[in-house]
């Protein structure tokens, strides 16, 4: 989950993409690739989680995403150019936030039960629309957040010996991400695709190099490589995903963003030999439903939103 986007929070409707060219079935292919991508993305950094420290690991995959981006910022010198430099910061936060809340949780919870816990996050995204967008939110939507909370309940389990404290990591994960899209969305797609993405790489790399020294240990080649690899992997990701939304709209593409769940499934089975739980399959469940759900209420208010009122 995963990066610039990462597990659950692909579910997230990008702003900044461009106007939909209808083609639904190629929406849908770059779409689930996309999220496959992330999945593998997700894997790799779990593997590393056993020699690596998060924080290392998330500057790894900062690090290459900067180098990738490097030729496109010599194409495009004035790409930086902006006059929301202060909400570009606090994106790229939020952003960095969310990886490294994604990374810490890999290194101590199974990759689907991970993923599953983070596809919270459109139900943390309808919450603060109402105090920072002030959207108005209906009744079916809350209760469509509740149940997803009811989901997330399940797949946790407070209070029983099969709670873990790094289960909240994932959580803290999804609300980073789902301040960072609201913040996206007061910008109201005034900012080119490229600019976004060079100031969340750029703000969270400079965080990154204040802070990895602590828990720096020197990458065997192996290690380099996967970094690479996660950059590479991450930038893919990002590509794949923006082109899928030009093909087709958020509420027809945003519900095949819970693939992951599947990727998550066969990474964590194939690579770690860890299957999801009954528990983890029903609270994945609950969760999947009423984020779709509330998608499709989205889709709704977009419609009523010219005749007013709450869904």
């Amino acid at each position: 989950m995963t990066n610039l986007v990462s597990a659950g929070r692909a579910v997230a409707t990008p702003p900044l993409a461009r106007a939909v060219v209808e083609q639904p079935l190629t929406g849908i292919g770059l779409m689930l690739l996309s999220m496959a991508v992330f999945g593998a993305m997700d894997g790799i950094s779990k593997g590393l989680t056993e020699n690596l420290h998060p924080v290392q690991i998330a500057w790894g995959r900062f690090f290459f995403v900067a180098l990738i981006l490097v030729p496109a910022v010599l194409r495009r010198p004035r790409a930086f150019a902006t006059r929301q430099k202060k909400r570009h910061v606090l994106r790229g936060v939020a952003m960095l936030g969310s990886s490294l809340f994604f990374i810490t949780s890999l290194s101590a919870l199974p990759i689907a039960e991970a993923t599953a816990i983070g596809f919270v996050s459109p139900f943390i995204i309808t919450a603060l629309s109402i105090p920072l967008l002030g959207e108005q939110v209906g009744v079916r939507r809350w209760s469509a957040v509740v149940v997803g909370f009811i989901g997330v309940l399940v797949v946790i389990r407070p209070g029983t010996a099969a709670f873990e404290i790094a289960a909240i990591y994932p959580i803290a994960s999804a609300a980073c991400w789902a301040l960072g899209i609201i913040i996206t969305r007061q910008m109201q797609g005034s900012e080119a695709v490229l600019t976004t993405i060079l100031w969340s790489t750029a703000v969270g790399f400079a965080i990154l190099c204040v802070i990895v020294m602590p828990f720096w240990r020197a990458p065997s080649a192996t290690e380099w490589l996967l970094m690479a690899a996660m950059g590479v992997l991450s930038t893919l990701g990002q590509v794949l995903l923006i082109a899928a939304f030009r093909y087709a709209g958020a509420s027809l593409l945003s519900p095949f963003s819970y693939s992951q769940m599947v990727w998550a499934t066969l990474i964590g089975y194939f690579a770690f030999d860890q299957l999801p739980d009954a528990y983890t399959w029903t609270g994945a469940a609950i969760i999947i439903a009423s984020g779709v759900y509330t998608l499709h209420r989205e889709r709704v208010r977009a419609r009523e939103r010219s005749g007013g009122g709450a869904a």
